[in-house]
């Protein structure tokens, strides 16, 4: 089974903070770092990911998306400092090359 995931993304200065799901986190962050599509992401230069959660079906984390979505901006804080302190970009060091 394919797993999908809800991300959160920033720019270099940490100051602007995008949500997103997909089913395939990698060809994401590929988009999201050659700006691929043009949206929010890539207006605010929006390519470092600081926080991703896995999930067995894309229901499960379209539902956590739209938890996340809601949440202030504290609270978005809190868990990327839960599980990145150091916002570090969880993608570095991934291969971004597609067919």
């Amino acid at each position: 089974m394919r797993q999908s995931h809800v991300y959160i993304i920033t720019n270099k200065n940490n100051t602007v903070l995008y949500t997103g799901v997909t089913s395939d986190l990698v060809k994401r962050m590929y988009q999201h770092k050659s700006k691929t599509y043009k949206g929010f992401a890539s207006k605010y230069n929006c390519e470092k990911l600081v926080y991703f959660e896995g999930f067995d079906s894309i229901d499960e984390a379209i539902f956590r998306e739209k938890q996340i979505k809601k949440y202030k901006r504290n609270k978005k804080l809190a868990l990327i400092n839960n599980e990145n302190s150091e916002w570090n970009d969880l993608s570095e060091g991934w291969l971004f090359y597609f067919d």
